[in-house]
């Protein structure tokens, strides 16, 4: 990999400061990180402490929703830090936050305003993500671009 795929902390200094794009993509990206891992511990204690209907599998989507935590939670990171190889998994994790967000909406109890609000981070994310301005601060360069 070269250093022109993922600039050096020198070239983002040198870039300027980190656009506000930037930031609260990352700042979305963490968020649903750590709602995932809130929503893993919540399953886990409650398979551990609680009566659910089948433990085991209380366990395991606990466990899964943290382990999945980690793509959003290390693709903020590297927002932060203005690595290229960051919107790559935040905007996977903004697509599949959508399905989510849709079925979430689907039925017909407390889940509907959460539905909602996931499928407007997600979009929001999404565009934030896209941006010209915060393509260029991650040094990302379209097809057949030359540098200048």
């Amino acid at each position: 990999m070269s250093s022109e795929q993922t600039p050096t902390p020198e070239a983002a200094e040198e870039a300027g400061p980190r656009p506000g794009r930037l930031t609260a993509a990352a700042a979305l990206a963490a968020l649903e990180g750590l709602a995932l891992v809130v929503g893993g511990a919540w399953m886990l204690v409650g398979g551990l402490t609680g009566h659910p209907d089948d433990r085991t599998s209380a366990l395991t989507g606990g466990a899964t929703l943290i382990v999945l935590a980690l793509l959003p939670l290390l693709a903020a990171r590297g927002l932060l830090a203005r690595r290229s190889w960051s919107r790559g998994p935040a905007v996977i994790t903004q697509i599949m936050a959508l399905p989510v967000a849709y079925n979430l909406l689907q039925v017909d109890s407390i889940a509907i305003p959460a539905g909602i609000v996931l499928g407007v981070v997600a979009v929001t994310a999404l565009v934030l993500l896209v941006n010209p301005t915060t393509t260029r601060a991650l040094g990302i360069r379209g097809p057949g671009s030359v540098e200048k």
